[in-house]
């Protein structure tokens, strides 16, 4: 086993662990902040998963918080982890690539957290905090066009993949300018991480497993991502022009 696979299992392993503990621990109670932003993970399907996760994350909130570290620093972060994420996809480092894709997730969910906690909330957090979300998944995705360049369907794959991703954001973004709000849709912002994170780690194994190319797994997700995406895009199109038409 891979080191990186030793480190996903002992990831599930203590993922798998810890839920019983919250779920036990804190029936019925949510988390503040993910209810406020009004988190539907997989059309809310995996709203447990999402206040697991924010529970799970608590205690590297406080110990930033102790440090005196600052929103801006978790969205350098989340850029470097980013950044990161697109070279190691490009040069064929599938599996390291996938972690820093998850650690630039974690840090674009503190930084928000820690605006919060601090009670500097504004609106260039919201613009930094957006826009450079949309430069970091555009790292990940020039990252996987240099990987797939080469393969029949690879560059229109990662290409719908990227457009399909960033329509979504604009989509809300300009219904957000015209006073509508068009979020919602089965292909957001975490779905599309937790897709590239797990295509990424379990590729590798998986191919090998199955006998194909390596990159075969991960291409086929990052399909069904640009499916999706391409689909709540469309959606959100349709639902923001319906209330500004009716």
């Amino acid at each position: 086993m891979s080191p990186s696979l030793a480190t996903l299992a002992a990831v599930l392993v203590s993922a798998l662990v810890s839920m019983p503990v919250f779920a036990l621990a804190h029936r019925g109670r949510r988390d503040a902040d993910a209810e406020r932003k009004g988190s539907r993970f997989l059309l809310g399907a995996g709203d447990f998963l999402v206040h697991w996760f924010m529970w799970a994350i608590a205690p590297a909130e406080r110990v930033l918080l102790r440090a005196g570290a600052g929103p801006d620093v978790m969205n350098a972060a989340g850029l470097v982890f980013g950044a990161l994420a697109g070279l190691l996809i490009g040069t064929g480092r599938l599996e390291a690539g996938g972690w820093a894709i998850a650690l630039a997730g974690v840090a674009d969910i503190l930084d928000g957290r820690l605006a919060r906690a601090r009670g500097v909330s504004s609106p260039y957090g919201k613009f930094i905090d957006s826009t450079l979300d949309r430069f970091v998944e555009t790292f990940a995705f020039l990252g996987f066009a240099a990987y797939f360049g080469g393969r029949p369907w690879g560059a229109i794959t990662v290409a719908a993949g990227l457009g399909g991703s960033l329509l979504v954001s604009y989509a809300q973004a300009r219904g957000e300018t015209v006073g509508v709000s068009g979020s919602g849709g089965l292909m957001q912002r975490a779905e599309r991480l937790v897709l590239t994170v797990l295509g990424c780690l379990f590729d590798p194994a998986l191919c090998r497993m199955l006998g194909l190319a390596e990159g075969t797994v991960l291409l086929s997700v990052i399909a069904v991502i640009a499916v999706g995406a391409l689909g709540t895009a469309v959606h959100r199109t349709i639902w923001i022009a319906r209330r500004l038409h009716g």
